[in-house]
This record gives C-alpha cells, sequence and structure tokens, in this order.
C-alpha cells in the first residue's frame, strides 16, 4: 500500500536516506536508484523533488550551512556578550565535531571528484555567514574594539582566506606549519579589523588544539 505523506517531510526523507548513502557507501558509489529502494519510493517521486543525485547534495550542503548560519545568528543576537566573545562562540560553532554531519559531508568534499562539492559548499557558506559576521564587526566598532571603514568587506577577505588556508582536506601542514600560518592569519586579522594585538589570541589556541 503507498504511504501519502506531507511534500516536506517526503523531501526531507530523501534528503536524510541521500546523506545516510553518501556517509556510509560514498557520494560517487551511490547511486539514484539506492536512494530510492532504500526508502521505497518510485523514479517519478524522487524527480518530483530533485533533477539529479547533485541537486540532492546541493539542498543537503545547504541544510547544514542553514544550521550553522541559524546558530551564528542565536549568538550574535545576544545583545549582552561582548564583540570578542560573540567572535569566539561563533567560531567555535563552525567548527565540526567528531562524528558530527558535517564532519562527515567534509570527508565526502575531501574525496577524489568531489572538488566541485567542496566549493559550493565553501561559496554558500561565506554567502551565507558574512552578513551574520559583518554585524558582529559592526557592534566592535562601535565598542571601539574595531577600526574599519570596509567590515563586510573585511569578513569576507578573512573567511575566504580562513576557509581554504586551514582545510585539512585541501593543504596538508605539518604541525609547525600550522603554528606560523596561525600567528600570521591572527596578525592579518588585527590590522584590517584595526584591533589591538593579542586581541585574537583565543583564535590561536583554538587552531593549535582543534580537538
Amino acid at each position: 500500500m503507498r504511504i501519502l505523506k506531507d511534500p516536506e517531510e517526503r523531501k526531507n526523507e530523501i534528503l536524510d536516506t541521500a546523506e545516510m548513502l553518501f556517509y556510509t557507501k560514498g557520494y560517487n558509489k551511490t547511486t539514484i536508484n539506492d536512494i530510492l529502494q532504500k526508502i521505497g519510493i518510485a523514479k517519478g517521486t524522487f524527480y518530483y523533488y530533485f533533477k539529479s543525485k547533485e541537486e540532492v547534495m546541493d539542498a543537503i550542503i545547504m541544510r547544514i550551512v542553514a544550521a550553522d548560519v541559524a546558530s551564528a545568528k542565536s549568538i550574535a543576537a545576544s545583545s549582552n556578550l561582548p564583540t570578542l566573545v560573540k567572535l569566539f562562540q561563533i567560531l567555535m560553532a563552525q567548527k565540526p565535531k567528531n562524528g558530527d554531519r558535517k564532519e562527515l559531508l567534509l570527508e565526502q568534499f575531501h574525496q577524489v571528484g568531489n572538488a566541485e562539492m567542496h566549493q559550493k559548499s565553501l561559496v554558500q557558506t561565506i554567502i551565507h555567514l558574512t552578513p551574520v559576521l559583518t554585524t558582529v564587526i559592526e557592534q566592535g566598532i562601535e565598542e571601539q574594539v574595531f577600526q574599519t571603514e570596509y567590515p563586510k568587506e573585511t569578513v569576507e577577505f578573512l573567511i575566504v582566506s580562513s576557509t581554504f588556508l586551514f582545510d585539512e582536506g585541501l593543504f596538508e601542514w605539518q604541525p609547525e606549519e600550522m603554528i606560523q600560518k596561525a600567528k600570521a592569519f591572527i596578525h592579518v586579522m588585527e590590522l584590517t579589523l584595526g584591533a589591538k594585538k593579542g586581541s585574537f589570541d583565543f583564535i590561536f589556541d583554538m587552531l593549535a588544539n582543534p580537538n
């Protein structure tokens, strides 16, 4: 007997199933038929919601990005937190945790042939996280913690550079190289945001101790 489900529920069921298969079987080895068989739906039902496996992955990426951005917005909206504390909490919230969905997704991105998906993920993160961090930097300007005429553009430069530079799947830095680059990145942050020296030492601690 065919089970009718709410369209949003069915769509999420497809995403949840595909996400699980991507993690366990691998994105490249998972087929649309695998997803259909796992759920028990017809091909037409799948194509009603998604045009391709790639579109499913795009939706999974956006779901994770949306969750990260929602967390960042919640922290940014906290009226009782000073700027540097907000920045610290937002950055910590973005880090993947051992075994969570984000870490498993990153593992797929680092597989051969998945570079385009990785790029999409990074671009969406930059686009959606920039406005949130910009409001925090603007708060810092009001608090005279930062001095910059370009809060939004500075945030974009910093997110882009840090996202790529500290991606362990793209670069295989030695520990001493990572420490040196972390020091340099903090120096760049202080200069571009007009912050006092030592303002971002917490970021160095976070990068030096990822666990």
